[in-house]
């Protein structure tokens, strides 16, 4: 157990899944640890104001990114595993794949990507001209989601709420 803004929980508090397919953690823990986090900058409630983030997803990007508004937007990618990786061996060359970083924060970001992909217009479009440009449907919510990852990075970096539309 560790303490993360004065509220012990396991390592794999969000992506742990007891045996009704629920997540361990009890809304009420959830709710004083959004709590903490918002009392300490005011940077959930930031967070927040983008599309597609809500209180799980700006608890686990605070929690699981400490390194957030710190990093350039290429190393921020690699670290929640959104950087497309290279997979070559001699003269074989793969498929650029994503993979690496942290996966229960790239499984938060993915959701979250996913929302903003279906409900703000300026992603929705950003998806859009993507899929019209032949890239499969996965990869523009992944795209989508590294660039709701760039675009929170520069929300907590300027201390600005979101302003994509």
């Amino acid at each position: 157990m560790e303490n993360v803004f004065g509220v012990d929980v396991a390592k794999h508090w969000i992506d742990a899944a007891g045996p009704d397919g629920h997540g361990r953690i009890a809304n009420a823990d959830l709710a004083r640890f959004a709590a903490r986090v918002a009392q300490a900058g005011g940077r959930a409630a930031l967070l927040r104001t983008a599309p597609g983030v809500g209180p799980v997803s700006a608890t686990a990007l605070l929690a699981g990114l400490p390194e957030l508004a710190s990093l350039s937007p290429r190393r921020l990618a690699a670290l929640a595993g959104l950087a497309p990786m290279a997979r070559d061996s001699g003269v074989r060359s793969a498929r650029r794949r994503i993979g690496g970083g942290r996966e229960s924060l790239r499984d938060t970001l993915h959701m979250a990507g996913l929302s903003a992909a279906r409900n703000d217009p300026a992603l929705r479009a950003f998806a859009e001209r993507l899929r019209a440009n032949g890239k499969a449907p996965r990869q523009a919510i992944i795209a989508v989601t590294r660039k709701l990852l760039v675009i929170l990075d520069a929300m907590i970096r300027e201390n600005r709420p979101c302003q994509t539309a």
